[in-house]
């Protein structure tokens, strides 16, 4: 509504700003005007009526951008999407800069689409919202023009990345059972080596890791895992790292940087 009121009341001073200029222009007897606050004693007018348009184009476009519909419309699904372009928006809001993410989404049951998500980026977290990275994102089938950011710390949404992996084949199939119904528990990396393999933007790294359950035996065991390059850091020897394993095949091991928060 306020909006509106800004863009009607913009028309309005261009409106008058057109009219005065003509007067000034064509007009015969310019010690006369139609207009209200114009004429030739009354030179303060315009100016101000001038500096009034200015600072509501200014800050009309500023409340256009903050005022963008970030949530979609109708029953919100969650899902994976991609990241294929990143723009900034030229707006900045206590010096954190504006972008414009535009992702496609593929729904389990319905066509691909692109939406748009504006939001603040942080220029730290920038690297995570790079071209070709997978973002979790929650969206309406109805409504295709916008999509928003689901939270990682929902486990519906960890489900639906986790799936994500799983279906492109970023998870071993031999290792889908113990990521995600094994335990998890502390790990350190004693050998890493890459595999030459590369899948969605990833790489494969053979690893050689050390099991280390509170109050238990240690043991060593064999895995692999798909990483994106800037991950690599985090996997080099000695590092620690979360591991899942079925008791009944505790050789059979499923790889995480990070540790997952029970469901």
């Amino acid at each position: 509504m306020l909006r509106i009121v800004f863009l009607v009341v913009w028309l309005l001073l261009s409106a008058w700003l057109v009219i005065w200029v003509g007067e000034g222009l064509f007009g015969v007897d310019q010690r006369h005007s139609i207009l209200p606050f114009a004429g030739e004693d009354t030179l303060g007018g315009p100016i101000i009526i001038g500096v009034a348009w200015g600072l509501l184009l200014t800050f009309g476009g500023m409340l256009s951008g903050l005022a963008r519909r970030r949530t979609p419309r109708g029953e919100a699904q969650i899902g994976v999407g991609t990241i294929v372009e990143v723009t900034r928006t030229g707006m900045t809001v206590n010096d954190v800069p504006q972008y414009d993410l535009f992702i496609r989404v593929i729904p389990s049951a319905a066509d691909d689409f692109i939406g748009q998500l504006r939001t603040l980026v942080q220029p730290t977290d920038l690297a995570t919202l790079q071209v070709g990275l997978p973002v979790p994102v929650r969206y309406s089938v109805t409504d295709q023009d916008t999509v928003e950011l689901a939270d990682l710390s929902d486990p519906a949404v960890r489900d639906a990345m986790l799936q994500w992996r799983i279906d492109r084949g970023l998870i071993d199939p031999r290792q889908v059972r113990a990521r995600t119904s094994g335990t998890q528990v502390p790990a350190s990396v004693l050998e890493v080596r890459p595999t030459g393999r590369r899948r969605e933007g990833q790489s494969e790294l053979a690893l050689r890791v050390l099991m280390a359950p509170e109050g238990a035996a240690t043991w060593e065991a064999d895995t692999t895992v798909f990483v994106y390059p800037q991950a690599i850091p985090h996997l080099q020897v000695g590092a620690p790292v979360w591991a899942f394993y079925r008791r009944e095949d505790p050789q059979t091991v499923a790889v995480t940087i990070e540790k997952e928060t029970a469901r």
